[in-house]
């Protein structure tokens, strides 16, 4: 094996020696407080001049002085482009880019792009990585979530060993012309790592960045099985899957008799709150979670407190953030306000312009504002990720809650699934069917259901309103699915691995209806 799995003695310490320089930029984003208008107004200047030197920035009117007035960089931007955009409209461009072109949205020749599930055209995305993008963008917000974490623990000895980061590959089906890479962000940002920290992570490049699950696996548990692991950074269900066959391979039931330094689960992609209880069973008590808003479009968001769950929005990082009314999601005339605008406990879709070259690009995420200064959100869902059928707007962050409830109100446990709407016939009204793959059983599916459908009530108004005395909506159907019918589908589709996520909910019966065929 390439990593080898002979125990190593135990390295340094070294936490203390980079303590100082995280506390900083920790310390930083403190200062954000009471200007959030001036920091954002500035990375807007920012970001317009250079603009102005791209074919983008000709064909939209901006020049070299472009937003020079910082007061009126806001409305510069809105000249230009007087619409959100979202990645049709913007396709053409961008595969001019991975074609070689220069200087087409972000000036210079990109030559790393993330591949991102795809649109309502069915083709992926793929989404540009420039050289600013992973310098101001990505890293730097990498380097804030240790900063936030150290900062929140004093106790942290997360340098005294080893990180263990969950990619993906660069598994894609175009054809590329010499030197592009297109593939999962975390194979870029593994790829493109300072070679420093390649001495204090797991696995090595080239395991990291096999395509093959079938094969990876097993490599990545012989990696990782003797190191000191003090942190993990991935998605909450594919790590967990790692978890478990490190454990098994161990021959115990809990990974800190593995890693007995292990402290922090640095997690995003997905909701953590359907894992935390699979998590809690296969860890010590006081293991620690951080969470991050880390997409292909930019990382966005870090939690910087313990106790809530909200994440502080990074409004230094090369994007300038805009927020679009829930309500007017499916407007054709849709408002935009600033990030200096929003109002506490609203639901937004987020539109960015960033150093990647997207320009009032819509990611298709909704976020909940916790708090507008400092400005913290949560993810509510996706823009498409919802189930309004029968006027009930459920979003994923009711689906997560009810979930969440049910599981440990039935001692119960879920490793993936998704609903979709089952529309009224001749003899029956419309309802929610969910397929659900559990790790631990209920008693009764049966039972399960009812409890979900009250739980739904009980978190969405909208669909208890529509649930009323079984007037408009039966109750909602359980179909459980078999053991790994969700990777299935996953494999089926190109997409097994690395950040790839399983829809949670859609208005239509695309995927669940290829799923429940492959459950038969």
């Amino acid at each position: 094996m390439d990593d080898g799995v002979a125990c190593k003695e135990e390295p340094m310490n070294l936490t203390p020696l980079v303590r100082p320089f995280f506390l900083h930029k920790a310390a930083n984003v403190r200062s954000w407080q009471g200007r959030i208008r001036m920091v954002q107004l500035r990375q807007l200047q920012w970001l317009l001049s250079r603009g102005a030197s791209t074919k983008w920035g000709q064909e939209h009117g901006l020049d070299a002085s472009s937003g020079r007035d910082i007061d009126r960089a806001y409305d510069e931007l809105r000249r230009a482009v007087s619409m959100v955009q979202s990645y049709p409209d913007i396709r053409e461009s961008v595969m001019r880019m991975v074609g070689g072109e220069a200087d087409v949205l972000w000036p210079g020749v990109t030559r790393r792009f993330a591949q991102s599930s795809g649109t309502s055209d069915g083709k992926s995305k793929y989404i540009p990585i420039t050289d600013d993008s992973l310098r101001v963008n990505h890293y730097d917000g990498g380097s804030q979530v240790v900063a936030q974490y150290l900062s929140l623990y004093p106790d942290s000895r997360l340098f005294s060993g080893k990180s263990f980061i969950l990619g993906g590959s660069y598994a894609n089906e175009l054809s590329l012309r010499s030197g592009v890479k297109v593939g999962d962000l975390s194979a870029t940002l593994i790829d493109c790592i300072n070679p420093f920290a390649n001495l204090v992570r797991v696995p090595s490049k080239k395991v990291a960045l096999m395509a093959d699950w079938e094969e990876k696996l097993p490599r990545l548990i012989e990696a990782s099985m003797c190191e000191d692991i003090t942190n993990i950074s991935g998605v909450p269900s594919w790590f967990l899957t790692v978890l478990k066959g490190v454990m098994q391979k161990a021959g115990v039931s809990c990974i800190h008799d593995v890693w007995r330094n292990l402290e922090v689960f640095f997690h995003g992609g997905i909701s953590m709150a359907p894992y935390r209880e699979q998590y809690a069973h296969i860890t010590r008590q006081g293991m620690r979670y951080l969470e991050s808003y880390n997409a292909s479009e930019g990382f966005f968001a870090v939690q910087d407190t313990i106790d809530s769950p909200g994440m502080l929005l990074l409004l230094d990082s090369g994007v300038f953030y805009e927020f679009i009314p829930l309500s007017e999601i499916d407007s054709d005339r849709h408002s935009t306000i600033p990030s200096w605008e929003v109002e506490q406990g609203k639901v937004y879709s987020i539109v960015i312009s960033a150093c990647n070259g997207l320009w009032r690009y819509t990611p298709g995420d909704t976020v909940r504002v916790e708090s507008v200064d400092p400005l913290r959100i949560t993810i509510a869902g996706r823009t498409k990720c919802f189930i309004n059928a029968f006027g009930e707007e459920l979003m994923v962050e009711n689906a997560e809650a009810a979930m969440t409830r049910v599981c440990r109100d039935m001692d119960c446990s879920v490793v993936n699934y998704t609903a979709a709407p089952v529309y009224a016939s001749d003899n029956s009204r419309g309802r929610h069917e969910w397929l659900i793959e559990f790790d631990r059983e209920p008693a009764s599916i049966e039972a399960f259901a009812a409890s979900l459908d009250i739980a739904l009530q009980d978190v969405n108004s909208d669909y208890q309103a529509k649930r009323a005395h079984d007037i408009f909506l039966d109750p909602l159907t359980v179909v459980k699915g078999r053991s790994g019918v969700f990777n299935d589908w996953l494999a089926s589709t190109g997409k097994l691995g690395g950040q790839r996520k399983v829809p949670r909910l859609s208005n239509t019966r695309n995927p669940i209806d290829d799923i429940l065929e492959l459950n038969r």
